[in-house]
């Protein structure tokens, strides 16, 4: 069979997908043992018709498939698929670009470049940063740290890239008590270490407490990195960032911000006073996924000091024909040689919204978690436990009559669950077990957030 003919296999099952998204029960329907008759199986000998390979995958899979692209997934801070940045991602798959280089496609170069110019404006952070497109916020916060530990190490006399860390000055990490798991998975990538930090101590929202920080700082004597947060993935709160930076810079340490989501707050006019002092940190990691609505794979890595960030990153060989010129070679940029040309989604989705576009969408995700918080408030037993001040709600459900409210809240996210209506998940916070509402999807609206809230109200009053 040609190509085409496997294309149009897949636009009919995507189109199918797409179009019943809106009414698809939110969560998975097969069991781990059905999912496993239905995709798994030895390995063919022979192989299987194109057509007939995509046919069958969408119909096995589709049990499988959770609606984490609709507008009442809430489970994680995920976002979906705006229709110009899907239509994209297929282009990119047919055009099968490889974007580490300019030489392997100068139009994903300059595609990245533009975008670069689009995000720093949006955020308002420098024009002068440079930015890389990377698989998602992990990446982007084990590339901002990258940079840091190679700018804190270059100041003390010693160049991390060429020397290693055997021998090098040691080099404190602070960080807030709510710091989020990325940030100590990248410092282990880093070598240094995730058990060797400082921990700051945070208010009943898990914003980093500038008192404390000051205190931490005190007893530290060579190269630092302090990393805030900017959205915690439990209550939506910010981390007072510009307090903190005159605190970081008056150490001389290097600040990184986490805004995996919470740095799309900077793009609208009704929560940019959340992101006060960004633009006085060093390095910035989000995700264009959570709140932008461009396809997996895509997060975003800032770095203030751009010669910092090309040092860390960029590495050559004799084969590679890299840019003589101002052309971008985006492996300068990112840990990857090969990669998909991910710029591309983001381009399309920022056209296509424009900077109104961006700062609506992100203010209606906030205004439709208020929305979901004052609708659920009104149930009996229900405790909202967070401040509503962006796109996350923590719920507790106290059982009639007294009893453990932890095992009641854990019982009432499972009914909700298994009811298909909405999809959510659990959380423990500050020692309590809690139900995490995330609102990110572009798609999501009033009636969605009316559903969903009546159909979790019904699973607090117990089993139907």
């Amino acid at each position: 069979m040609t190509p085409p003919d496997a294309l149009d296999a897949a636009v009919n099952a995507a189109r199918t997908y797409l179009a019943g998204l809106p009414d698809r029960p939110v969560g998975a329907r097969a069991s781990l043992e059905e999912l496993r008759a239905a995709l798994g199986g030895p390995l063919p000998q022979v192989g299987t018709d194109a057509v007939r390979v995509v046919t069958e995958l969408a119909r096995h899979a589709d049990a499988g498939i959770v609606a984490s692209a609709g507008p009442r997934y809430f489970g994680f801070v995920v976002g979906g698929s705006l229709p110009a940045a899907l239509a994209t991602d297929w282009l990119v798959s047919a055009w099968d670009q490889n974007a580490g280089i300019y030489a392997l496609s100068p139009a994903a170069s300059v595609v990245e470049e533009t975008a670069t110019q689009w995000l720093l404006e949006l955020f308002g952070l420098p024009a002068t940063a440079s930015l890389g497109f990377v698989t998602g916020g992990q990446m982007a916060n084990a590339t901002c740290l990258a940079a840091a530990r190679h700018a804190v190490l270059r100041k003390a006399g010693w160049d991390v890239e060429q020397q290693g860390l055997y021998g090098a000055p040691e080099i404190d990490v602070v960080v807030g008590g709510e710091a989020h798991v990325t940030i100590f998975a990248a410092l282990r990538y880093l070598g240094l270490g995730a058990a060797r930090v400082r921990t700051v101590p945070v208010d009943g929202q898990g914003r980093m407490r500038p008192d404390k920080l000051r205190e931490a700082l005190s007893g530290t004597v060579g190269p630092t990195i302090v990393c805030a947060q900017a959205g915690n993935v439990n209550t939506g709160a910010f981390d007072p960032l510009d307090e903190i930076a005159g605190i970081a810079g008056g150490r001389g340490a290097w600040l990184h911000v986490d805004g995996a989501f919470g740095l799309w707050a900077a793009t609208s006019p009704g929560r940019r006073a959340l992101t006060k002092g960004l633009e006085r940190a060093d390095s910035w990691a989000t995700d264009a996924h959570k709140s932008l609505n461009v396809p997996y794979d895509n997060g975003i890595a800032i770095v203030a000091d751009a010669g910092a960030h090309r040092a860390a990153m960029t590495s050559t060989a004799a084969y590679i024909v890299k840019a003589a010129d101002d052309r971008r070679d985006p492996d300068d940029w990112t840990p990857e040689f090969s990669r998909r040309a991910r710029g591309f989604t983001v381009y399309a989705a920022i056209k296509a919204l424009g900077r109104s576009g961006v700062s609506e969408m992100v203010e209606r995700s906030c205004v439709e978690a208020r929305g979901m918080a004052e609708r659920l408030r009104k149930g009996p037993g229900v405790e909202i436990l967070n401040d509503v001040v962006y796109n996350q709600v923590l719920v507790r459900f106290h059982p009639g009559g007294g009893g453990d409210v932890d095992a009641n809240t854990r019982a009432v996210i499972e009914r909700v669950q298994q009811d298909g209506t909405c999809w959510l998940a659990g959380t423990t916070w500050q020692g309590k077990a809690a139900m995490r509402i995330s609102v990110s999807g572009w798609s999501t609206t009033d009636d969605d957030i009316a559903r969903s809230a009546d159909a979790i109200l019904k699973a607090s009053r117990g089993p139907s």
